[in-house]
């Protein structure tokens, strides 16, 4: 992909300074990071701490079957959010809508901290338990559209992989918070204090992430390109009807593109932790550090395949890695079969450098097949429809598979169908068209030279 300038034409001074595409970085970053430490503190204590404690008249089995439908209910519940705040995102901006999400997944998480057990007050444990769950899934849904334009739209066009990676980043470093919190309170609590209260600690300090979240992004003005479409009075009316009629082709691109990353990934972070510790004996540490390790490298691989991807194709560097992921799935488990605790992180940091070269390039791809008067909506949608067809029944399928068929080659073959259906998503897809937000970097810019703007009276 050539290297276009993202700036405004020559006579022009920039739409966007480097200090503001710096601070948009880091605002999506550290937003999606803090909200996905709270998803992932979920994930890891549904596969660790909820059979026991909200489902405890099942069998192991059903127990962790019933903890991961729970987590399901999370990605069921992402199209509300998806639906409600994608389209607030193109309607009245993309920053308005990450404080609200923000706190909405903030809130929900510290309650789950202080949720009484199964054995306090019944079977409301578990409802109130899904309840919370489901606002966390709201939150999430409308936080990933906002914070990939936030960052992408800062952001010069040309290196759109690169700027937009930052929102991608959240994920591994959310992950790695969770488990690195996860695994201290392991080592230094007994089992019966960790089950007892050891667990809603990593939940309630969430207050204090979220509260340094908030602090980031009120600090941050909306992107140039919503900017430039709000002073030019073109943000749609109706954006969700004109997202259906326009643009069904690059919705079911970008669903499709969604949905070998997100099975690769629940297989590394979350169907890790139970096969790993249930079926190969490995300690609940052994797991977790694994998960750590391969999350730490993702910081750093996760934006060098977005900078790749603007260098190369996109489309298929993200599909050669699609591809690889497939492989790998076969390659882990056969690997797992020696019971190494260094097979384990090797296979784990594997696979998630395969998700890595599909999600760093992710965002800005899907980005991409919209036309920025849409992106809010139909970013959000994508990621939201995908994930219930993707990572939400991923872990639930995998479990069932390998409890039902007591093999692990149904797993591994679900994996690669996955992957097979985000090469379709890739081939379906297009290509960067920068010069759409170079046209609004350039209006953004005459906007901000304008005598009415120097004097105060335009917004």
């Amino acid at each position: 992909m050539a290297n276009q300038s993202a700036m405004a034409s020559a006579g022009s001074r920039p739409a966007v300074g480097r200090k503001d595409m710096y601070k948009a970085f880091a605002a999506s970053l550290t937003g999606t990071a803090l909200e996905f430490y709270d998803f992932a503190v979920y994930s890891a204590a549904a596969a660790i701490v909820f059979p026991l404690i909200f489902f405890p008249a099942s069998d192991p089995v059903t127990g962790t079957l019933l903890a991961f439908s729970t987590y399901a209910v999370g990605y069921i519940s992402r199209p509300v959010g998806g639906i409600i705040f994608g389209r607030l995102g193109d309607e009245i901006g993309r920053k308005k809508i990450l404080v609200v999400t923000l706190m909405l997944i903030g809130v929900a998480t510290f309650l789950i901290g202080l949720l009484p057990t199964y054995g306090t007050i019944g079977i409301m444990a578990p409802a109130i338990l899904v309840f919370l769950r489901f606002a966390q899934g709201v939150g999430v849904g409308g936080e990933w559209g906002g914070a990939v334009l936030l960052s992408s739209e800062f952001g010069e066009p040309s290196r759109r992989g690169f700027w937009a990676s930052a929102a991608q980043i959240g994920p591994p470093a959310g992950n790695l918070l969770a488990n690195g919190a996860l695994a201290v309170l392991t080592l230094t609590l007994s089992e019966q204090a960790f089950l007892d209260y050891g667990w809603r600690i990593a939940f309630l300090i969430s207050a204090l992430l979220v509260a340094f979240g908030l602090w980031i992004r009120l600090k941050l003005e909306d992107t140039p390109i919503f900017k430039a479409m709000e002073a030019r009075g073109e943000q749609p009316k109706a954006p969700i009807r004109e997202l259906l009629t326009t643009q069904r082709r690059p919705l079911l691109a970008a669903m499709l593109s969604r949905i070998g990353p997100d099975v690769t990934y629940a297989l590394c972070t979350v169907f890790t932790l139970t096969y790993g510790i249930q079926e190969l004996g490995f300690d609940r540490g052994q797991v977790l550090l694994a998960v750590l390790i391969g999350s730490g490298l993702q910081l750093f691989t996760m934006p060098l395949a977005g900078a790749i991807s603007d260098r190369i194709n996109r489309r298929l560097v993200y599909g050669i890695a699609a591809v690889a992921a497939a492989v790998w799935g076969y390659l882990f488990f056969i690997v797992l079969e020696g019971r190494s605790p260094v097979m384990l992180v090797v296979g784990t940091v594997l696979g998630l450098l395969c998700h890595s070269f599909m999600y760093g390039p992710q965002a800005a791809f899907v980005v991409e097949q919209f036309s920025p008067r849409l992106r809010s909506t139909g970013s959000s949608l994508a990621y939201t429809f995908a994930g219930i067809i993707g990572g939400a029944i991923a872990p639930f399928m995998f479990t069932l598979l390998q409890s039902t068929f007591h093999s692990w080659v149904p797993v591994a073959i679900y994996l690669s169908v996955a992957c097979l259906l985000t090469v379709v998503g890739l081939a379906l897809g297009r290509d960067s068209n920068v010069a759409e937000d170079e046209e609004y970097l350039r209006a953004s810019a005459e906007v901000a030279d304008s005598p009415e703007v120097a004097e105060g009276t335009v917004r």
